[in-house]
């Protein structure tokens, strides 16, 4: 019983935050250290790596500039491709599906 409170609670929280639909979208311009770790292979320290590189070189001006922060590969790009968007684009070039 306590098992399904818990499981119900969670769900509950979900649908009232928001979180985990597949409609979230996380904009690495704007996003905490938090909100970058819900990233797939993005824990503290790679969500770290991402805001320090922004306050040095500004804003990203597209998805693959995160392929410039050590660490981040073209893989973990290719598995958050429809959970990032600068602003209000979220395109990834051709050149991450080769």
């Amino acid at each position: 019983m306590f098992k399904k409170t818990i499981i119900l609670f969670s769900l509950v929280m979900l649908i009232l935050t928001g979180s985990g639909f597949a409609g979230d979208k996380i904009d690495i311009n704007k996003a905490t250290k938090a909100e970058l770790s819900q990233l797939t292979g993005i824990g503290d320290k790679y969500a770290q790596r991402i805001i320090e590189y922004r306050q040095k070189n500004g804003k990203f001006n597209k998805i693959e500039d995160l392929l410039n922060i050590k660490g981040i590969g073209k893989k973990t790009l290719l598995k958050n491709k429809d959970k990032i968007i600068i602003g209000t684009k979220k395109t990834v070039k051709k050149v991450l599906t080769n």
